[in-house]
């Protein structure tokens, strides 16, 4: 930072910047953390058994110490190469009609109100409704430290059970929405696409109508050709922003796929998806007769439904986190 050229190219700039702030955020936490210890460690050694305050000082802060110490190490999970990218967020309705719309909008909410939560910011990138109610899909870029690394615990399909709004017989339902997550690469990593293999089309925007209806042709879809890999844009009003925002969304998708080649899964690929429906899930939230979520993998579950949907999930991508690495 102290060369001279430092501040000629002030995008990098920031870039290291942002890099060197994360990096002492990673140091900073150990230091004081092992600063906390030696200071405990060297009060332990003078304290005598019948000093009942200096005792419930020390245990206060020694408490504190372990609850910091815990947050440390649950940060060594989030390790890959990605983890610390944006993410972005594709939520797909499943079997169920109108109720698995209703239930996708639900789940979108969910990953929003967890955004607010963290401090990180959301953008739509796509948004499709459903026809009587809820939405069909929708993808969202969530830009954050470590957004990624948290979001992965996500994807997978997600199974609602609960008495129907939209029943006038009050039956109980089953809804499946899948949630599918990809970090943002940056620029340096390269990923070739070739312009002959883009299928480029334009539309209109979907809107609220009014005075907000987009009258021209802003909204963009590419399709990539040899993969069938589809991504669609429309939240700008600029034709080129939505291109370049399609565009940077292919990439990651592209990236994605490709990692997913070289670790040789079954489930790699989005060809080989699982499907939205009964036996795929990965979680389940019963909204009756009584209140639970459950993850499958992990076996981690949690009474207070409600609360998990308003954003409460951090220790399901915990419990996740560290499942996947005794795996």
């Amino acid at each position: 930072m102290s060369h001279p050229q430092f501040w000629k190219d002030s995008k990098k700039a920031q870039e290291l910047i942002g890099e060197l702030k994360g990096l002492r955020n990673s140091c900073l936490g150990w230091k004081k953390a092992k600063e906390q210890h030696a200071d405990l460690e060297e009060l332990a050694e003078v304290v005598e058994s019948e000093d009942t305050s200096s005792l419930e000082y020390l245990d206060r802060d020694l408490r504190q110490l372990s609850s910091d110490i815990d947050k440390l190490e649950f940060t060594t999970l989030l390790s890959g190469e990605e983890d610390k990218n944006n993410a972005i967020l594709s939520i797909h309705a499943g079997a169920g009609g109108t109720e698995s719309c209703d239930w996708t909008g639900m789940l979108a909410r969910m990953y929003l109100r967890w955004t607010e939560r963290k401090g990180f910011v959301a953008s739509t990138l796509d948004f499709l409704p459903g026809e009587e109610a809820g939405t069909k899909n929708i993808t969202i870029l969530i830009k954050g430290e470590y957004a990624y690394g948290y979001l992965k615990a996500e994807s997978g399909v997600h199974r609602l059970v609960r008495i129907s709004p939209f029943d006038a017989n009050k039956r109980r339902h089953t809804s499946f929405a899948s949630v599918d997550v990809i970090a943002e690469i940056s620029d340096e990593i390269k990923v070739e696409i070739k312009p002959e293999d883009l299928k480029i089309d334009t539309f209109r925007s979907s809107g609220a109508g009014g005075q907000h209806v987009n009258v021209t042709d802003s909204a963009v879809r590419i399709t990539h050709l040899p993969t069938g890999i589809i991504v669609q844009c429309q939240n700008e009003r600029s034709q080129f922003k939505n291109k370049s925002q399609a565009l940077k969304v292919l990439r990651a998708r592209l990236h994605e796929r490709e990692k997913e080649e070289q670790r040789k899964k079954l489930e790699a690929g989005y060809a080989a998806k699982q499907d939205i429906a009964w036996g795929s899930q990965i979680r389940s939230y019963v909204l009756h007769p009584y209140t639970m979520v459950k993850d499958h993998r992990t076996n981690y579950e949690k009474g207070n439904a409600s609360g998990v949907l308003d954003g409460d999930i951090d220790e399901f991508i915990e419990a996740y986190l560290k499942w996947k690495v005794k795996k």
